[in-house]
């Protein structure tokens, strides 16, 4: 286990969550990727996208059934603007890499918003802190770890 996965599994546990972080064969830097190696549907996957909103990073997780609409979002979010977030942004806010962004970064320094598409399903997948690594988590667990707001995204 690597330290960011360490982080994810503390994190997951100070909130009353047993961890059950699973290692992939490869990276899964996208959601077919995973599902395919998962076996499970690709709009189970728990993409971890963030954003710029206005200058500050915005966590969107989203179904990898689908791409965020970020016009659409940013009227939602009674926004200017929602652009993709530089590397540097991602590290910033979240103390992780693209491509392996746990849902658990820190609440009060991301704000968060959650697909509500996922709510469909009984497990969604999310990374667990590298691009090899993902877990199972419920989708009132997935709102619990984010303190996100649930909204339609597409």
């Amino acid at each position: 286990m690597k330290p960011s996965n360490a982080r994810v599994a503390a994190a997951l546990l100070a909130l009353g969550i047993e961890p059950d972080i699973k290692f992939l064969d490869a990276d899964a830097k996208t959601a077919a990727a995973a599902a395919d190696q998962l076996g499970c549907e690709v709009g189970a996957i728990a993409n971890s996208l963030v954003f710029e909103c206005d200058g500050s990073p915005l966590l969107v997780m989203a179904s990898g059934a689908h791409r965020v609409d970020t016009d659409l979002l940013a009227g939602r979010l009674d926004a200017d603007s929602i652009t993709k977030a530089s590397p540097q942004l991602v590290r910033s806010a979240t103390d992780q890499a693209i491509g392996g962004v746990a849902p658990t970064g820190h609440p009060s320094k991301l704000r968060t918003v959650v697909d509500q598409t996922l709510a469909r399903y009984p497990v969604v997948w999310t990374a667990a802190g590298t691009p090899d690594s993902v877990m199972p988590l419920s989708y009132r667990q997935l709102l619990t770890i984010t303190e996100g707001v649930v909204m339609a995204v597409r």
